[in-house]
């Protein structure tokens, strides 16, 4: 089941209260403070009383996780290599790729 994204109508929010985001994703708290701790990528500003508030950007990255463990069939140690394998990992991949592609091509042309 594909997780909704956050956004209303009318006014878009900027901070959203951990039980907003759990409810939207319709998974308890508890397993968002869980993810909070596995992937430092998770990083929710925290007020002084220490309430956590999660950004479009936070709630994104917990919608790919959620997207990567609950249906996908991620482990942790999996999602969070997956997650790691972004901007400058995936460019250097995909220029040896295409480094590859191009040594096939010219192996090719030479037989």
């Amino acid at each position: 089941m594909p997780v909704p994204t956050i956004h209303s109508d009318k006014v878009e929010k900027t901070y959203f209260k951990i039980g907003e985001v759990a409810s939207l994703m319709q998974v308890n708290v508890s397993l968002i403070r869980f993810w909070e701790k596995e992937f430092p990528q998770i990083k929710p500003t925290k007020t002084a009383k220490g309430e956590r508030k999660y950004t479009q950007s936070d709630i994104q990255l917990l919608q790919q996780i959620y997207q990567l463990v609950k249906i996908e069939g991620y482990t942790l140690q999996g999602a969070k290599e997956k997650l790691n394998l972004t901007g400058k990992d995936q460019q250097h991949v995909i220029q040896k790729l295409i480094a590859l592609k191009n040594y096939l091509i010219a192996l090719k042309s030479t037989l």
